[in-house]
């Protein structure tokens, strides 16, 4: 059987492109969409539904947000132990079946 492993290692590099897009998403997410008390005024009764309604979004955005850099993470992680123990079994097979002798047969 025989992997790719140049395909593995750009699944690697993606992955580290993608995490690092999201890491970025969830600090605008975490940061960037704060809703003071009071912003959306202070006379009509909404306002408190509509302050509390945004806080439990943003918290659920974040919720979201940490669990897909989880999976990324974690998909990741397997991806590159798997491109090692690839690489160890190539190496294995490639010196196993010649004794560690080249083409050549000396």
């Amino acid at each position: 059987m025989r992997v790719d492993l140049s395909e593995l290692e750009e699944t690697v590099r993606k992955l580290g492109r993608v995490k690092s897009a999201m890491d970025d998403s969830t600090s605008k997410s975490r940061y960037n969409t704060e809703l003071p008390s009071g912003a959306l005024g202070k006379n009509f009764i909404e306002e408190s539904e509509l302050t509390a309604a945004h806080g439990e979004m943003k918290s659920h955005i974040e919720q979201i947000m940490k669990f897909m850099n989880e999976v990324i993470e974690e998909f990741g992680t397997n991806t590159k132990k798997a491109h090692g123990k690839y690489q160890d079994a190539e190496y294995d097979a490639k010196h196993g079946m010649d004794g560690g002798r080249s083409g050549s047969g000396n």
